[in-house]
């Protein structure tokens, strides 16, 4: 609240409000600020107040006034190479696909460090840490550090690979959903992420085009702009990506790859088909490029889900997947697989970025895998996601949320109906964090559509307070 009594007049409180949050990338840029008379109705202050307010922050830097539009943050733009065209030559290229920096996608990851209150966070990309507790990962690590153990793993690299063990159970636990590779073509990473961030820096060289989902995970996006890529949406359909756009993708541009999320898709939660993947896959060896698979949340999909890595048998396609979202975020154990052909690159990568990863966890999370711990402690997991996507679904149709895709996963994609900027805004002045429709564009627009996370949109106070701010906007 803004406080008369306080020491700071209003225009400086309310200056300080908004940079503290520019600064913490709560806000966006390219995010627009509540007018003038939006502003002043929602902090209980006069007009000249805000505008006073405004004017403090265009002389910090940190806002733009834009000409009969309003005021919007101030975008931070890493300059590419020059982009193309997005599609035989008839439209304009995006800000994505000229080498700008679309979207401030560590807006959420901030938020996950800088916790703006104790409520649960309905933007937030992962399980609650209660969620996460367990017994038996201390007694895994405990286990594998005996005094020996524990300076032989210190006082060594490690097996550039990544650990012995922990790939053979990799081998293993890929069998299971028909991923076939030999713990030989099995790299282990820093996460998920430096798997993908491995394969970009592999087979891709700055100006190359790259087709990624849209909607579709916004790190990602700025990852490959910031490595110099040209980035190409493609459309993310219920069966699988729009094949119309990709051809034309491809008779135009030649991307060198294909980054997706074929199961559990994030916001979506849309899973491939098998009819979609076999026409990828068609498309894929008929263009010669690569597609890589992020299986994020493959530890709670649904059984026998399609995926391309499986169908394809490692040939054109790239597996990636990590633990932080089911396991032990902290540990940042990921890995990917791959075809024997391409390991040595994909290797040479990882040595010239990170040398090894250490065995320690690595050794420890593999004792989880053989012992069944980590598949029983998944299993709890998903039961415990059912019943709580059950009441998250209720209480957002409630509120008169509409849902734009099947509810499934950890996530929901929900149409609010009102500029969720705007409502993100307005949100965080009741210490809650969410995830607008722009962040997960790649060319960022204003969008009436939010991602949920189930986990933490359970309650219905927060609900309460979403109904009463959608409904003065």
């Amino acid at each position: 609240m803004l406080m008369k009594a306080s020491s700071q007049s209003l225009t400086e409180q309310l200056s300080a409000r908004f940079a503290q949050r520019i600064r913490d990338r709560l806000l966006a840029p390219g995010a627009r600020l509540p007018s003038v008379r939006q502003c002043a109705l929602q902090q209980g202050v006069s007009p000249s107040t805000v505008v006073a307010a405004y004017d403090q922050l265009l002389a910090q830097g940190l806002v733009e006034a834009r000409k009969n539009r309003g005021f919007f943050v101030r975008e931070s733009r890493i300059e590419g190479p020059a982009g193309a065209r997005v599609a035989a030559g008839t439209e304009p290229a995006s800000p994505a696909s000229r080498g700008h920096v679309p979207v401030d996608a560590t807006a959420l990851i901030r938020g996950m460090f800088h916790k703006i209150s104790h409520k649960p966070q309905p933007g937030m990309g992962v399980f609650p840490p209660d969620w996460l507790e367990s017994t038996f990962m201390p007694a895994a690590v405990r286990k594998v550090t005996g005094t020996r153990a524990l300076l032989d793993f210190s006082l060594q690299y490690g097996e550039p690979h990544g650990d012995g063990g922990l790939r053979r159970a990799l081998s293993n636990k890929l069998a299971n959903i028909n991923v076939q590779a030999a713990p030989e073509n099995i790299i282990t990473t820093v996460g998920a992420t430096h798997a993908l961030d491995i394969v970009s820096r592999t087979l891709l060289r700055p100006g190359d085009h790259v087709m990624v989902e849209e909607p579709g995970w916004a790190v990602e996006f700025a990852r490959l702009t910031a490595l110099g890529m040209r980035l190409l949406p493609v459309p993310r359909r219920p069966d699988g990506p729009d094949l119309e756009v990709m051809t034309r993708y491809c008779e135009v541009h030649q991307p060198k790859l294909y980054v997706s999320v074929s199961v559990l898709h994030n916001p979506t939660g849309h899973c491939l088909t098998p009819g979609s993947a076999h026409r990828l896959l068609q498309l894929a060896s008929r263009h010669d490029f690569h597609i890589v698979e992020d299986d994020t949340y493959s530890h709670i999909a649904p059984e026998h889900a399609t995926r391309l890595c499986a169908l394809d048998g490692l040939q054109r396609t790239i597996h990636v997947s990590g633990f932080a979202k089911i396991l032990a975020p902290n540990w940042r154990v990921g890995f990917l697989a791959a075809n024997p052909a391409l390991i040595e690159r994909l290797l040479d990568t990882k040595l010239l970025t990170t040398l090894t990863t250490p065995a320690l966890l690595e050794r420890a999370l593999a004792l989880c895998i053989e012992q069944g711990q980590l598949r029983r402690h998944a299993e709890r997991i998903r039961t415990r996601l059912d019943a709580a996507r059950s009441r998250s679904v209720k209480l957002a149709l409630q509120a008169g949320c509409r849902f734009a895709a099947e509810p499934a996963g950890l996530f929901g994609w929900v149409d609010t109906g009102v500029d969720t900027d705007a409502l993100a805004q307005r949100m965080l002045d009741d210490g809650y964090l969410l995830a607008p429709g722009a962040l997960f564009h790649a060319d960022r627009k204003p969008s009436t559509l939010m991602r949920i996370n189930f986990a933490t949109t359970q309650e219905a106070a927060f609900w309460k307070r979403y109904s009463e701010l959608v409904r003065t906007m």
